[in-house]
């Protein structure tokens, strides 16, 4: 009776409450020690990753010192060499309102807010290059690198230091490309208009140019798209001075719209093309005659591209999910491969006697030995949308262009021969816009050329993912041919094509205009 009494069973509730608030208190406080633990940890893990990036940084700018004695501070004013504030561990620079800094950004880079609003993408892209590298590697270099780094690097303050520029990027080493894209980032901002092609055909909603290819020589350029025309214009005939209205030296009609023109890189008449109705044809450049037809597609045929190893071989890629190898001489084909899906682009590698690569409607890219076409040589994936242009950037590399708006270089190197390849993907190119036309491709000298759906021209170094050089094309009333100072109207830039003899790049966009640009 006393244990059951109300006064004994209040003291048991008391006591019970008692100690659950202790135990609650005691978990409260485990689970604020856990979490203080993980965030002291996770802390710890930035730290190490941050002094291993200082180290980098410090041995890079060792490296740089012995490698640019000759350098002054009006030279690269940024990084103050023979501070020793900047040596050791601690980095930090003199003036902490950051005026300095912003001083030797515009003398450096000219443009300030440009560079700034880069930045985060240039540490990645440094970062993701010297971490591919181990540190003893920093003074090695290969000769090829240093043919390739060789190549127009100058900045604007360093003109007469040519020579010895050449040297200095040879011992570079781990930083070559990320320095040589640095050099160019710097060095160009924009295009500049250098001639127009005027044509009273033009100016047209009618006169998409969808492809642009050179001559042999260069001289002439050829221009196919939507108006079921190919027109030929002598290129030295353009000029930014001149108004007057330039006529085709040569023009040819096909009875269907046109997807792609491509001269033969060694017979300098023979010029292919590819239509709606899947038909490869072959003309005779000089007459504006056609020469032969190649008619086994079913389906729309997008592309065209001949051997650069063999002058009477190209290939074509149609919507029948098909790539078909053709000789000049032969009326059949010489081979099929077949795809599960659309066929958008085919390209040969010009490194190689027997690499062809293709971009298809399933979101990758396929390379194939043509000695043996049973199955791909390599397949690589990580497009996110149809795969519209390949482009061969050199021997170890091609670039891709995607409707997912962004293009990608991909590393021959790190391909795997048992089945994709996703991780080959060493740099994502990403400024332009690209959701649903076919906007152009075109490489040269590791600059990669695009259009956009902005009806702009975008420019990239293989070593950056940021834009180098845009240029925006005016848009045009389709109807009045008048300048509209509003929105694009749907006008986007279909076709670019680079000169390689003059450095120089012809944009077409979707209403008809032809610029021919230059980086400056």
């Amino acid at each position: 009776m006393i244990l059951d009494s109300e006064v004994i069973r209040e003291s048991k509730e008391s006591n019970s409450v008692d100690d659950v608030g202790i135990s609650d208190d005691e978990a409260e406080t485990e689970q604020l020690l856990d979490f203080l633990i993980l965030f002291k940890e996770e802390k710890k893990k930035r730290e190490a990753k941050l002094k291993e990036e200082l180290n980098l940084l410090n041995e890079d700018m060792k490296e740089v010192e012995r490698s640019y004695s000759f350098v002054t501070d009006s030279v690269f004013p940024l990084v103050q060499i023979n501070n020793p504030e900047l040596r050791g561990d601690s980095l930090h620079f003199q003036d902490s309102s950051g005026s300095d800094i912003s001083r030797s950004i515009r003398r450096l880079f000219g443009d300030e807010e440009r560079y700034m609003s880069n930045i985060n993408q240039l540490e990645n892209s440094y970062f993701s290059s010297r971490f591919r590298v181990l540190p003893k590697e920093a003074s090695s270099v290969s000769i090829n690198d240093k043919n390739v780094m060789e190549s127009r690097w100058r900045l604007p303050q360093v003109e007469n230091v040519n020579k010895e520029s050449r040297r200095i990027q040879s011992s570079v080493g781990c930083l070559g490309s990320f320095f040589e894209g640095l050099c160019k980032f710097a060095r160009y901002s924009k295009f500049e208009e250098c001639g127009r092609l005027r044509n009273r055909d033009l100016l047209s909603s009618a006169n998409v140019m969808c492809a642009l290819s050179f001559d042999r020589d260069e001289d002439h350029i050829a221009a196919g798209g939507v108006s079921k025309k190919i027109k030929i214009f002598d290129l030295n005939a353009i000029s930014s001075n001149s108004v007057d209205i330039q006529y085709p030296v040569v023009e040819m009609s096909n009875k269907s719209k046109l997807s792609c023109v491509c001269w033969n890189p060694y017979i300098k008449n023979h010029l292919a093309s590819t239509d709606y109705d899947g038909v490869v044809q072959m003309w005779d450049a000089d007459t504006g005659q056609p020469l032969s037809q190649y008619m086994e597609h079913q389906k729309r045929a997008w592309s065209v591209h001949f051997s650069l190893s063999d002058p009477k071989m190209f290939a074509s890629g149609s919507d029948d999910c098909s790539v078909k190898l053709w000789n000049i001489s032969e009326r059949n084909s010489l081979g099929t491969i077949w795809n599960p899906a659309n066929i958008c682009c085919v390209q040969f590698s010009a490194y190689s006697t027997n690499h062809l690569f293709f971009g298809s409607a399933d979101y990758k890219v396929y390379g194939y030995d043509l000695r043996h076409t049973r199955i791909p040589w390599c397949t690589l994936t990580g497009h996110g949308k149809t795969v519209s242009y390949v482009k061969f950037i050199d021997a170890e590399a091609v670039v891709s262009a995607s409707t997912d708006n962004s293009l990608k270089l991909w590393d021959l190197k790190k391909i795997s021969s048992s089945g994709l390849s996703s991780d080959a993907c060493a740099v994502t190119f990403k400024g332009h816009s690209n959701e649903k036309n076919f906007v152009g491709l075109s490489v040269l000298d590791g600059y990669i050329a695009c259009g956009s759906e902005s009806n702009e021209v975008y420019c990239y170094h293989k070593s950056l993912p940021v834009p180098i050089a845009t240029h925006k094309f005016e848009s045009v009333d389709p109807i009045s041919g008048h300048l509209n100072s509003g929105d694009n109207n749907g006008q986007f830039v279909s076709s670019v094509c680079w000169r390689k003899k003059s450095n120089m790049l012809v944009a077409a966009n979707s209403v008809g205009i032809v610029k021919l640009l230059q980086m400056v």
